[in-house]
Parts: C-alpha cells; structure tokens; sequence
C-alpha cells in the first residue's frame, strides 16, 4: 500500500487554514519549534492557535521529511530481522489516546465531546501526532497503544467505558477520529497517518489485543452465540464466582485444588445458572430475532438468557464480576479435570478451569473462533503497518492458540514484537518459550517499595532473567509513582534509573512525565484513594482515565522536569546499550544498604557507573572498590568525568579516596553517572 496520507493531511490542512482562530492546546505540544505570529502563548502553558496551521506545519516540519512510501512496519521498510527482539533496544510510552491527546481547546472549563466550535476535546488519533516530536525529545522510540478498538457502552463504567470490553476486532473505536477532518479522512486512515507520523520518527507502534474476552454485547453474537456463555437471566441477580472454603484468597486454580472446587456444594449452584445458547436450544426462532434492532433484549424475552459476565481466573478473589466484558467459549466441550463431576449434558458455564485454558485446554477446539483471533494481528499489520503487540490475559491462553497468534503475526513480518502480560518475573524462560520477546514484570510493585529494599533487588535481580522487562514504576492498572512516598523526588530518581536498568526497557505510563498523581484504574496494588489524589476542586476529582473523560495535567509547573532529564540521559543510554543487555558486562555494587544502588558496566576499558540514592529524604554515601572492575578493564584512570547528575552540573569527577576505592556521596534521590 503505498504513502500518501501525510502529503493529503498536509494539502487538506493547508486548504482549510482559518476555519478556526482559538484552539488551545498545552505548549508541550509544540516544543519542535512551532512557529506563527498569529499563535499566542498564555499565563499557564498554552498555545493559542490556528488548528489547520498547527497541524499543515507539524506535518510539513517534522514528517513529511523523512516519511516512508509504504504502510508496513519498520522492520518491514528495512528489511530487518531480529525475530522482534528489537523491544529490547526501545523506550515505550504507553498512551490511552483518548486521554493522552485529550485538552479542553475551547478553554470552557470542562471536556467536551463537541464544543462550541464543533471539535472533539477527548483525544483523537490525529492529535497523538502533537505528542510524537515531545515523545522524541525524550528518546521514545516504541509507542505503545491501549485499546483502540470499538468498545461496548453497555453495563460501562464510569461516563466513557473500557476500552477493554472490546466489541468488534477489527473496528476501530469511532471517538478517537478528530471533528478536524472526519468530513475528508475516514477513521482507518486517520490511525494510518499516526503510524506512518511514528515511522516518519523511526518510533514503532504496539497495539493491545484482547483475545480471551470480548464485550458482552459482541458484535460476534449475532452469527455465533455458540461462541459465548450464556445463563439464566432470571438467576443474574446473584451471579459470581462461587466461594470455595479451604482454599486461601486469590489461589491459582492448580489442579491440586479442582478436587475440592467440584467438591464444593456451591460450585453446583453456580453451574446451574447456565444454559446451552440460544441458537443451539430453538434454531428457527433464533433465526426469526437475531436481525432485532437490540438482539440481547430479545434474547432474554425469548429464551431467558443472558451472556455471562466475566470473573476472575483465581479462586476466592474479592473482585465482583466483570459487568461489561465475556470469556469466549475456546473449546466445545468442558476441561477434563471437570468431567469426573459434571453430568455429561451439562451446558457450558464459566468457571477457574475454563478461564484457564492454558492449564485446562478441552479436546475440541472451536476451530472457527481460533482462525478470527488468530487474524486479528494480520489484520493490523496488513492495514496499517503496526509493528508488535500486547496479548492480554495471553496467559490464559491455549498453548495451540498462542502458537497461531505468534505464527500468524511473524508470517506477515518475521520481525514483529510481542509483549507478554506477564508480572511474575519467575516465568521469562516460560514466556520466551512461548515466543515473547519481553515480559511487563514486577517494576510497578517492586519500584515504589524503596523502603524495604524491593527496589534495590529488582535493579540488581533484572539483570538474570531470560527476557527483558519493563523498567517502570507505574502502568495503566497502577496507582501513579508521583503519588507514592517521595511523590516527585522519587519520580524523578526512578525516572532516570530506569533508562539504565540491567535488560530492561524504560516504559512511560502516559502522565509519569508530567507528575501526574491520579491512577487511570484500580486494577492492581490500589485502594479508592488513588482515585481521589487532585484537589477537589479538580474538574477530573474522582475520575479514572480508563472509564472516564479524563485531561492530563500538561500545565503542570513542574512538566519539563522529566522530559528535559531524560533528553539529558538519552545519549548516555544510547553508548552504553550493548552493555545493558550482557550481563557479563554488569558489575553490581553489593551492600546492606536498600537505598543505594550501584550499576556499573564495562565497554572495553571505558567504565561507566551509574549511582542512584532510592531515598527521597536522606543523604547516602558508600566507598566502592572499583579494584575487580580494573582488572577487568585493565583501565588505570585515577579521574572520572561526571555525565549527568540530577543534582548538579557534570564536572571533573575526582573523589577517590585511594586509586582504587571511591567515595560516592548522594543526595536525597540523587542519581549520578561517572565514567572512568
């Protein structure tokens, strides 16, 4: 397919210049330089401006330049391939478009859907494009998309919904297309333009999948009920996982465990809220509703059914059902384990087996089903040229439709990158077996607990597994780093450390540059609190960017902090990455110390350390030999250059307290780099 999207935006823009004359937009938009006398700058951090102009010479300064003249993947256009481990050389940035490129350009106070003007205030695929130039400047090399797939608005939280109750795979979610140009560009193109302005920049783009669930109102259920659960609509009131005594709290379902799962007079209960589908049970009605303007309201008059809501995989867990979102009927019959307990005409129900078809796969794949998901990937790669992807809950997967899903993608670009949602750093080997290039890993829960030492072992512990991981302190399912004790010191110590973690990835959760304090969700290490960190006077008090409207803090007086940090540390990173990813070449600093850490690696007979202080409040020092590393390098050096520091300027670096010992002394979440 060949490029003309940059050069049509560009002409439509230039076409329609003075449509409107006051959009505002966060001046961290256009830190590549954006120049016209017409734009004004305001009090606090925005631009005002024309949004033709803004984005005809965004386009025609930093894109079209150096755009590619195909749609397909980096690796693709270059004729790479490193069988996707190119993840392990990138920086990501996590974006839920929606929010990440959301501002209220009409300056009313609030996040419209339309404003006075007409234009869409949530963020859109064309407003991402302002991002990509400031995203550079901070080495981002890997953009890396939450959902952007139609989602359903049914049973939603919050005023928006998930994104991750997908509806349809292969339909781009309508509310991410920019009012700017939905009269010229169609929505497909529109997110072919962001990938092919990511190339132009040599930034990759990763989308998320969802394969093992899907919305409960499917786009899927009306040709294939058979693919869902489904239970008695009458009986949803009190529908849930069922409690298993004996068994602790959020417990894998081990097959150790499934003897006293069917042993349990609850687990009857639960599986007789479930009947066959509605197609199955009476085919010609079915074929006389299924064209109804809203088919699950007809089924539930009809039939008295419902589709099942999702649950959790573990047994015991606290979490309610998952209101919005279905498990997808893998297999046709149910998982062995449960068979010596079940009568044989038992219709097929939700439970921790069937969640975990990874452990539990049935004998008879549904085939069909397979082949779609399978195809979601080739549909992306084929279309708009993406070039690795997230599976979610990849982990609950067959280990056949794992294969197809890998086999499929790597078909289509032997080079493409996949990312295992995977937080147990035990099972790398596992997921590099299975084809992943890297894991998420435990960073997000290890980073902010300073104060006990997990930081310091996850910096030192990173270095021996079999994939690389996230370097980060926060995602999307996490409260935010900059809400954590240490709030903006530890951020930014945290920030710099990870850009040097031992086989990691730094990855960016959209707002950890800017001290954003509000989480997105309450998924993981949360409490309500994190929902409520702004003031209350905050139009976005209480809100969750994965289900509400929600605006990031871009005028945040503290926004360049980070990103100006990081375009410091950058082309440090870039020298010394060989060395991030060979173990042999990483010399730790070992002590009883939890708050100090010390990365030192070894390119010839160049040193390069890396000293960061993980205590916010309080000075640490130590004296490192550095005697074995000499020997190693065979370099003498007696004086040592400062880099970069986060507390002061870079200078002649001459504290040996003997040729061969160094004193190192760090302020509170200081973070040093010296090269002998």
């Amino acid at each position: 397919m060949k490029k003309n999207l940059l050069k049509k935006f560009h002409e439509y823009f230039k076409k329609n210049e003075g449509r409107i004359n006051h959009y505002a937009i966060p001046d961290l938009w256009q830190v590549w330089g954006y120049d016209n006398d017409s734009a004004s700058l305001t009090t606090d951090g925005q631009v005002i401006t024309d949004p033709d102009h803004f984005f005809k010479t965004l386009i025609e300064e930093v894109f079209l330049k150096d755009a590619p003249n195909t749609t397909a993947s980096l690796s693709m256009q270059h004729n790479l391939n490193t069988s996707g481990d190119w993840l392990k050389d990138s920086a990501i940035y996590s974006s839920l478009i929606r929010t990440s490129s959301a501002w209220d350009h009409d300056r009313s106070g609030f996040l419209e859907n339309s404003n006075r003007d007409g234009i869409k205030e949530t963020g859109t695929f064309l407003k991402t494009l302002a991002l990509l130039p400031f995203l550079k400047k901070m080495g981002i090399n890997a953009l890396y998309l939450l959902p952007i797939m139609t989602f359903s608005k049914s049973h939603k939280k919050g005023d928006m919904g998930s994104p991750y109750g997908v509806q349809d795979f292969f339909a781009l979610d309508e509310a991410l297309q920019d009012d700017l140009t939905k009269d010229a560009f169609t929505i497909d193109e529109e997110f072919r333009l962001l990938v092919e302005a990511a190339h132009s920049l040599d930034m990759r783009v990763l989308i998320d999948i969802i394969p093992r669930t899907n919305a409960i109102d499917s786009h899927f259920i009306k040709e294939h009920p058979e693919w869902f659960y489904w239970v008695k609509a009458d009986q949803l009131n009190d529908y849930g996982p069922p409690y298993i005594e004996g068994i602790p709290s959020t417990t894998t379902p081990k097959e150790k465990y499934m003897k006293k799962v069917y042993e349990n007079k609850n687990i009857y209960k639960h599986i007789d809220k479930f009947d066959f589908d509605p197609k199955t049970k009476d085919p010609e009605l079915y074929e006389k509703i299924k064209d109804s303007d809203n088919l699950l309201d007809a089924i539930e008059k009809h039939y008295n059914l419902t589709v099942a809501p999702a649950f959790s995989d573990h047994i015991n867990d606290a979490q309610p059902p998952w209101t919005d979102i279905t498990f997808f009927r893998l297999f046709f019959d149910h998982p062995s384990v449960a068979k010596p307990y079940i009568k044989k005409d038992t219709p097929p129900y939700i439970l921790f087996d069937s969640i975990k078809c990874n452990l539990y796969p049935g004998q008879k794949p549904n085939k069909e089903l397979w082949k779609t998901i399978a195809n979601i990937i080739p549909y992306y790669q084929k279309t708009f040229g993406i070039d690795g992807a997230r599976i979610d809950m990849g982990h609950a997967l067959p280990k056949d439709l794992l294969a197809m899903i890998i086999q499929n993608a790597r078909a289509v670009d032997p080079d493409f990158g996949f990312i295992a949602e995977e937080l147990d750093n035990a099972n790398a080997q596992d997921a590099k077996d299975k084809g992943y290039n890297m894991i998420i890993g435990n960073g997000f829960f290890a980073q902010p607990r300073v104060f006990d030492g997990s930081a310091k072992k996850f910096f030192y512990q990173a270095a021996d597994l079999e994939l690389p991981l996230f370097a980060a302190p926060e995602t999307h399912d996490t409260p935010r780093i900059a809400a954590r004790d240490g709030k903006e010191a530890l951020s930014k110590t945290l920030a710099v450390l990870n850009m040097f973690t031992p086989n990691g990835v730094p990855f960016i959760n959209s707002g950890l540059e800017i001290f954003e304090s509000q989480a997105m969700n309450l998924g993981l290490d949360s409490t309500p609190l994190e929902a409520k960190r702004l003031s209350y006077n905050d139009p976005f008090f209480g809100k969750l960017a994965l289900f509400d409207r929600y605006q990031l803090h871009y005028t945040y007086e503290l926004r360049y902090v980070i990103p100006a940090i990081l375009n410091q540390v950058n082309p440090i990173r870039e020298k010394l990455k060989p060395a991030l990813f060979d173990r042999k070449k990483l010399h730790t600093y070992e002590s009883d110390n939890p708050f100090f850490v010390g990365l030192i690696y070894m390119q010839g007979k160049k040193i390069t350390m890396v000293f960061g202080n993980l205590n916010p409040f309080h000075v640490e020092q130590a004296h490192i030999d550095i005697t074995p590393i000499r020997r190693k390098t065979k370099n003498t050096k007696t004086k040592g250059k400062l880099l970069f520091s986060t507390h002061e300027a870079p200078r002649l670096f001459a504290q040996f307290v003997s040729e061969d010992v160094i004193d190192i002394h760090l302020g509170p979440g200081e973070v040093k780099i010296v090269e002998l």
